[in-house]
């Protein structure tokens, strides 16, 4: 999951400097969505559904307190403006959204990847 989250985060800034920023918002939506499915992974854990890995992601790694819960609010804009550009019609995505989608989700995978590093070495 990592690598793929790794692929998406490249995709988002391939796009970004394409100047197409609803689909570079919607690569760094699934960069960091396939970053949560790789800490759920280390969890032994598997969402069904986007919703369903948002709210594994809050039960296990926020409310324990080993992510802070800003990160589960940059998980949930980060996944709202991926719907808005998405599907809604009459939604604008503009370069400001993009580039600050894009930030959320760099931090949100380097976040993933301390983490993971951690937890691997004291497994």
């Amino acid at each position: 999951y990592l690598t793929r989250a790794k692929e998406k985060l490249k995709s988002a800034k391939d796009l970004f400097k394409a100047r197409d920023w609803s689909d570079c918002v919607s690569r760094a939506y699934y960069c960091a969505f396939h970053s949560v499915q790789a800490l759920l992974l280390s969890e032994g854990l598997q969402a069904t559904s986007h919703q369903g890995a948002l709210n594994l992601f809050g039960m296990y790694f926020v409310k324990s307190g080993k992510f802070d819960k800003r990160f589960a609010k940059i998980l949930k804009n980060l996944k709202d403006d991926r719907e808005n550009g998405d599907y809604e019609v009459f939604s604008v995505i503009d370069q400001e959204t993009a580039e600050e989608t894009l930030k959320e989700a760099e931090e949100f995978l380097k976040a993933v990847q301390q983490y993971l590093e951690k937890y691997l070495k004291n497994k």
